[in-house]
């Protein structure tokens, strides 16, 4: 099958391409930017990638055309593809149909650590022998590759609750019917498409009445939505983690328990309490397949992470400058909170981008503030929100830097740093190149000194 792609250079769509090829279909697919890296890994396997979305692209003549759920009404691609009455589908329900039927699936969903707790649960399977499917929306350093189509039955996937198409607008993950399900946490997030979090609720409890009896949700027992979208009712087997069946020792060596049994230390790399949680869960779903907590427990040792999660992308002068994802007040709070307690001698210098669309909304600026607290010095970029970003950061006083000019913003950060500190970059996108610019600013700084 001719498989043609809307919106093929995001993370999720651009998965789903490397899947399709590897199950031997032939793959083409078109941006409105053409951008690495997605574009390089792609056009690498052999993709056709076309920039923008002309009509005139009907001359593709694929069998099939897969939509992005960037894509909207007015889109001069789309409205030929339906003028013509063209066979088309969601990215979604495409994998469903053609990648996850007749596989075990596992999902993770929640607001935070989908990513970081899918590439674990990955890492554990692989490492067990399964020789798992997985599609994550991030790149394990284990695989190097944010998808591969596997050769077991068991198949791991990020399970997101973002919106599925402009003709779909039900949670993406309710087109993969887990058989076993994480729910890391759930807050609000996504301003864009839900007005409040009990909308966002109701997608969770789709999920849950999408779910075999047989199936198995593990559920954060620490989270108050959570237990909300339980009360409404559940008709699957359930474990919780954080309390419950699953828990670890705060105190090192952060022993791993199983209904109150110790089954080993739990020992990764990622620092902070966030990512103790999700390796429970990923622990608590590979058990469910028969997985041993013990070999578990070795897997994640060797955990690498996944690039853009508290990744080092380089050090200069003494100064480390640290890429991480984190887009919500609550991912910035344990982010930083992470990051301490590797070291509470040395200084974190945060530096945000508010860029998801929650962000740039202001949906939930009133928390910004008290989630950077726990940086020595923060610097904000302004620029692309409707909003007083220096207002309301105020409240941490004169740690606080705002600029509209990155790199203004970079001039500063470089100014500010001193040998030992770690600066802390957070931003859902590719923030205008800043950690490369960072590190080669102060590798200026160094040559003149």
């Amino acid at each position: 099958m001719h498989i043609h792609i809307l919106g093929i250079c995001g993370t999720f769509m651009g998965g789903l391409a490397q899947l399709a090829l590897a199950a031997g279909h032939r793959v083409s697919g078109c941006d409105a930017n053409v951008y690495p890296p997605m574009s390089e890994q792609l056009e690498a396997a052999g993709v056709r990638l076309i920039e923008g979305y002309a009509r005139d692209q009907l001359t593709v003549s694929p069998d099939l055309w897969i939509v992005g759920n960037v894509v909207t009404r007015g889109n001069p691609l789309m409205e030929a593809i339906l003028d013509r009455g063209l066979p088309f589908v969601s990215g979604p329900q495409w994998l469903a149909n053609h990648v996850l039927a007749g596989r075990h699936v596992l999902g993770v969903a929640g607001t935070h650590g989908k990513t970081t707790t899918t590439a674990m649960l990955a890492m554990i399977l692989e490492q067990a022998g399964f020789a798992p499917g997985f599609l994550v929306g991030g790149v394990p350093s284990d695989f190097g590759v944010s998808a591969r189509l596997g050769s077991g039955r068991h198949f791991v996937i990020e399970a997101d609750e973002y919106d599925t198409a402009f003709f779909d607008k039900r949670s993406k993950f309710l087109h993969y019917r887990p058989h076993t399900a994480i729910f890391n946490n759930l807050e609000f997030d996504h301003a864009d498409i839900f007005p409040d979090l009990g909308a966002i609720e109701t997608q969770f409890h789709h999920l849950v009445r999408t779910l075999a009896s047989s199936a198995r949700l593990i559920v954060n027992g620490q989270d108050d939505a959570l237990a909300r979208v339980l009360a409404r009712g559940h008709w699957s087997e359930l474990e919780h983690f954080g309390n419950g069946q699953w828990t670890a020792d705060h105190d090192p060596p952060h022993a791993l328990r199983h209904n109150g049994e110790s089954v080993g230390p739990l020992q990764i790399a990622l620092p902070g309490a966030h990512n103790r949680m999700n390796a429970l869960a990923a622990v608590a779903a590979a058990f469910h397949v028969g997985i041993e907590p013990g070999v578990a427990l070795e897997a994640l040792a060797r955990f690498a992470g996944v690039k853009r999660r508290l990744e080092v992308r380089g050090t200069v002068r003494g100064v480390t400058v640290i890429d991480d994802f984190a887009h919500h007040p609550t991912a910035i709070r344990e982010t930083i909170a992470g990051l301490r307690s590797q070291s509470s001698a040395s200084r974190i210098l945060a530096v945000l981008e508010p860029r998801s669309n929650t962000m740039k909304q202001g949906s939930v600026k009133a928390e910004l503030a008290a989630s950077l607290a726990g940086a020595e010095q923060v610097f904000g970029y302004s620029g692309g929100i409707g909003w007083n970003l220096e207002e309301t950061l105020a409240p941490l006083g004169s740690r606080v830097t705002v600029r509209s000019d990155l790199e203004l913003l970079i001039e500063d950060i470089a100014s500010a740093a001193r040998p030992g500190d770690r600066v802390l970059v957070m931003s859902n996108g590719g923030f205008g190149g800043i950690h490369q610019r960072l590190l080669d600013r102060l590798a200026r700084q160094t040559a003149v000194t």
